[in-house]
């Protein structure tokens, strides 16, 4: 009834809060296993290995009981039915057989809260209070798993090199068994690979080339799985100039032979700056062996700049190279984007150039925000490391904007620092030595956000309009100045920055390239451009850093360092967007009633949050508001991330390969540093009468 209009014309949005009543205390309350008192409830959740005995023992019963107290007097409600329903399907804990709730929302954000927090009973009474406001919601990884005493890791994404030598690739394959089935979505960079026919001892046309193993990814993904929790999920990222390029693409045509076909393996391309110039002239692009390059440079081919060194590598004979027309090469990414969404996109040189650590960003991850440099390992004959090299983790969470600016803003960035941060504290990957470095030198995490299209219409404001970008660019700045600010006074605490602080833009003097001249040398207005944002942040009582603010920031910086490598990320926050009831990430709205199929459930209609009947006008979807206003939206917000964000483009169904090549080069342009999914609107089957349908995109 949610999806159908009254007799008013008017949608009952009260029908929805009915289900979620209904659902909450009907089906789950019959379904609680419930327990005379906290003691008796955490004694049997430990007692029968539901909950981990080590994270309880650290604190006293007698703060155990005021903080179970405290959590279940929040009133909490869920906004939505689909927030509810999501929430007791995917995430609360449940008896072994699988028949009874052992948590509520409240227990569950508990329960998380005292395992980040590790016996520091002031934080895991901030920490929960933010979750449970609605203010901070940690990634899934982190809010199914903590606390559980069967459990996965909280870690939410995985970057692993291969290089080229079977030590390497056994080991990637290896990686992706053992990340997987601890819970994390997994990409691999294969642009190191020798192509297909290349030589192996000197012997020509040996090499299978990248098909194969990512046929064999595949095959891991969908064997391992977090205790049947959350299916396997994989990528594989391979640069565009790479002979096996268009064979890469091919296999995610709909009639690609089955022996070539990658089904559940997510594919994305790494395209150079040279790769758009050469469309731009009409000229052929080359294809360069990965093989020679890393015999004539003696490093891999990914840590090679193409658009440096294209000239240099054309010319040089040693290097084996194929052509194919660069035109031809953007028409056929448009082509697959059709066809499947895939592949994604990282502009490699945009994202190198805002790199503020040593070392090269080669390829993203599974949903294309995670920006990370990375070192090669090396293996003896019998897959013992050699060298550890440092390839990624990251530990993700999003504020919702909204009740994160209701609530200032500043409190509940720094809460959710020092959350992320024990995530990555409290984490040790020693199944893969180069994450467990990496995670342990750098501390690495991803800030989200999430409800910006929420927010700006609640607040009366059209998506892409002068006002939002306005908000955008001043509350992506606000949040990066309170985000370091938690991180340096973490660095003083703990007594250390990053390992490869001092080699980074954060430890270069002032006015030589240091990460945040931008804040301070006059280049651009920190201040609101309109009355309106100037409003909204002032009503609430927050702080627009100044230069002044910054230079200090950054003085103090220099000083004592920050203790997180990478700070920001936007992802694109699908089922935590729904039990927090917000708008997902920062793009707009796919539809005012979402329409998902939730397992056996059937359809589920999900209102967009702060949506009421007076409001609709600033509700336009994703398809109504165009790629080019959500690609602003986006560059507004990217200087301030020094990772990325996961950017999905909608178009409708009249778009062609052209229109989706323009989005491309435009957003290119603009600064974006990745492109996640291609969404294309499917309309109704011809001849199909649809009525009373409030929307009907998919």
């Amino acid at each position: 009834m949610l999806n159908l209009y009254d007799a008013d014309g008017r949608i009952q949005f009260d029908k929805d809060k009915a289900a979620e009543r209904e659902y909450v205390t009907g089906h789950v309350a019959e379904h609680t296993l419930t327990f005379p008192s906290t003691r008796a409830r955490l004694d049997y959740l430990i007692g029968h290995q539901y909950y981990d005995p080590a994270v309880f023992a650290r604190y006293t019963p007698e703060f155990l009981d005021r903080f179970y107290a405290h959590v279940e007097a929040s009133g909490f409600e869920f906004g939505t039915f689909l927030g509810a329903f999501k929430f007791f399907q995917s995430y609360a804990l449940k008896t072994f057989d699988g028949t009874q709730y052992l948590e509520d929302f409240p227990q569950r954000a508990a329960a998380v809260a005292l395992d980040l927090a590790a016996g520091d009973e002031a934080m895991a009474l901030r920490v929960a209070d933010e979750i449970i406001a609605g203010r901070f919601q940690p990634a899934t990884p982190t809010f199914l798993n903590l606390g559980k005493a069967q459990r996965g890791e909280p870690v939410s994404c995985f970057l692993v090199r291969i290089e080229d030598n079977m030590e390497s690739i056994s080991r990637g394959i290896n990686a992706a068994l053992q990340l997987s089935k601890r819970g994390g979505g997994v990409a691999l960079l294969l642009s190191n690979l020798r192509e297909l026919g290349a030589p192996i001892k000197h012997i020509e046309n040996q090499s299978s080339g990248v098909i194969p193993v990512m046929k064999l990814l595949e095959d891991s993904f969908s064997y391992a799985n977090q205790l049947g929790a959350r299916q396997g999920a994989g990528a594989v990222y391979l640069n565009a100039h790479h002979p096996d390029i268009l064979r890469f693409l091919d296999t995610k045509r709909e009639n690609a032979d089955e022996k070539i076909r990658i089904k559940s393996l997510s594919l994305g391309v790494v395209v150079p700056d040279v790769t758009f110039e050469l469309a731009k002239r009409k000229e052929r692009m080359a294809l360069f062996s990965p093989y020679d390059v890393e015999r004539v440079y003696g490093v891999p081919f990914a840590d090679i700049s193409v658009t440096e060194r294209y000239d240099e590598m054309v010319a040089d004979d040693r290097i084996r190279k194929t052509w194919i027309d660069a035109r031809q090469f953007f028409m056929t990414v448009a082509e697959l984007q059709f066809e499947s969404g895939y592949p994604y996109l990282m502009f490699e040189d945009t994202v190198n150039r805002a790199n503020p650590i040593e070392g090269r960003v080669t390829m993203s991850n599974l949903c294309s925000e995670i920006l990370q440099v990375q070192e090669a390992s090396t293996y003896a004959e019998d897959l013992s490391y050699t060298h550890v090299g440092r390839d990624v983790s990251c530990n993700l969470g999003s504020l919702n904007i909204a009740r994160a600016m209701d609530a200032g803003l500043a409190g509940s960035v720094e809460t959710a620092v020092r959350a992320l941060t024990a995530v990555s504290e409290h984490t040790s990957m020693d199944c893969v030595p180069s994450i467990r470095r990496v995670n342990e030198e750098g501390h690495a995490i991803g800030l989200g956000q999430m409800n910006l299209h929420g927010f700006l219409a609640r607040e009366r404001i059209h998506y892409g309009s002068e006002e939002a970008l306005d908000f955008t660019d001043i509350y992506f700045m606000t949040i990066a100045y309170h985000a370091y600010h938690a991180s340096h006074a973490l660095a003083v605490e703990r007594g250390r920055a990053f390992a490869s602080f001092r080699t980074s833009a954060y430890a270069k003097p002032a006015g030589q390239g240091n990460y945040f001249d931008k804040y301070t040398d006059g280049s651009r207005p920190l201040e609101p451009r309109t009355a309106t944002v100037r409003r909204l942040f002032a009503d609430r009582g927050i702080a627009v850093p100044t230069a002044a603010d910054w230079a200090a920031l950054r003085d103090a910086i220099l000083r004592d360092g920050i203790y997180n490598q990478n700070l920001q990320a936007v992802p694109p926050t699908g089922s935590i967007s729904y039990i927090n009831h917000a708008t997902s990430s920062i793009h707009p709205i796919a539809a005012k009633v979402e329409i998902r199929k939730e397992g056996r459930t059937g359809r589920v209609y999900y209102p967009a949050a702060y949506m009421t009947n007076d409001n609709l006008d600033y509700y336009e979807d994703a398809y109504e508001i165009g790629w080019k206003k959500i690609i602003d939206t986006y560059a507004a917000a990217t200087p301030h991330v020094d990772q990325g964000l996961s950017l999905t483009l909608f178009f409708p169904d009249t778009a062609t390969t052209r229109d989706l090549n323009k989005a491309q080069i435009y957003a290119w342009r603009k600064g974006i540093k990745t492109l996640y999914y291609i969404r294309i609107r499917q309309q109704a089957l011809e001849g199909t009468e649809v009525r009373d349908c409030v929307s009907c995109a998919l």
